[in-house]
């Protein structure tokens, strides 16, 4: 494959990441004596305001993690009918935290606080799940990389605290919202009580995911971790591609979303292209006009040497990233154009 966007997780690690990789110091994480895991974990928390981080395989298993933290058999999540904790987990909203999920129609997978509280349902109520938390995704990867308003996530915030419900962030890509506003990191640790944070999509590490929390939370989360599998030895040959990434690729994530941009620009002029999604961040998703299936229109792509998903009917997704160059980009517009004509 020559061009590959099916994702920004296909990356390979550079010649400087496999050198702060290969020169870390290890220990047995299992038993807490990794340092360089631990400095990834205390990095990560001292970046976003919160008391603890977890060093985990992957956002899912962050994300489940989290779920199953907050929720218990009987209680129930508020998300988007989008979310990636809904669609892409396994199920394991139920088989994880044996929890109900209450769907909300959002706008590009955004949901506002006025949605929220009228899901939240009456705990009065013995024929109905206890309203317990409320997830948001940001990006919105359903949503074509879609950013929330940091406004309407305070809002949201407080009818939570009204509430009583624990509120979580999947942020697998919350480094692309961030580079496009005015917020920090800080601002989102102390909006939330749990935050997911992924190192291997926009960030290029080759594995792995951070969940953060208070202390107690994240005492509790290590123990649901071992439980899944999730204990591991020499993590931080891991963890410094991780801390690596956090130095050195977020400022970055700009020229994944100006290539992004650029794609939306090139698919404009093509006849095979019916609509475009907007372009907030690194993630353009297309819906292709009627002679075209998104089977048939991804095959021809591949034969072409280029990689990308199908995300829906007659919609194709393309995710820009740390190893798709400028050369990449206009070697695409030839073969978009081929195509097109």
């Amino acid at each position: 494959m020559t061009i590959d966007l099916r994702s920004d997780t296909v990356t390979k690690p550079s010649k400087e990441m496999l050198e702060a990789m290969f020169s870390a110091e290890v220990g047995d994480d299992v038993f807490g004596d990794d340092p360089t895991v631990k400095a990834l974990e205390n990095k990560a928390a001292e970046m976003f305001g919160m008391e603890a981080a977890l060093f985990c395989t992957s956002g899912t298993m962050t994300n489940q993690i989290a779920l199953k933290a907050h929720l218990f058999p009987g209680s129930e999540v508020i998300c988007d009918k989008y979310s990636h904790i809904y669609l892409y987990e396994g199920g394991g909203i139920a088989s994880n935290a044996q929890a109900s999920v209450k769907l909300i129609d959002g706008d590009k997978g955004r949901i506002t606080a006025e949605q929220v509280r009228g899901a939240i349902n009456n705990p009065e109520d013995i024929h109905l799940p206890l309203s317990t938390l409320v997830s948001l995704e940001n990006t919105m990867n359903k949503g074509g990389g879609s950013i929330y308003d940091f406004d309407e996530i305070l809002k949201i915030k407080e009818v939570c605290r009204e509430k009583g419900l624990k509120f979580h962030l999947d942020g697998a890509r919350l480094f692309n919202a961030l580079i496009e506003t005015s917020e920090s990191p800080k601002d989102f640790g102390s909006a939330f009580d749990s935050i997911s944070i992924c190192l291997s999509k926009g960030l290029g590490a080759p594995v792995g995911s951070l969940l953060l929390g208070n202390a107690e939370f994240i005492k509790k989360s290590r123990r649901i971790r071992k439980s899944f599998g999730g204990g591991w030895r020499q993590a931080g040959y891991l963890a410094a591609a991780g801390i690596y990434a956090l130095d050195n690729n977020v400022k970055r994530l700009k020229e994944d979303h100006a290539n992004a941009k650029a794609i939306g620009q090139i698919l404009q002029k093509c006849s095979f292209v019916k609509e475009i999604m907007p372009i907030d961040t690194n993630i353009v998703i297309f819906e292709l006009v009627e002679n075209w299936t998104n089977t048939d229109f991804l095959e021809v792509l591949k034969q072409n040497g280029v990689g990308a998903v199908a995300f829906g009917p007659q919609l194709v997704r393309f995710v820009t990233h740390l190893d798709f160059k400028t050369e990449d980009l206009n070697l695409l517009e030839k073969i978009l154009t081929q195509i097109s004509k």
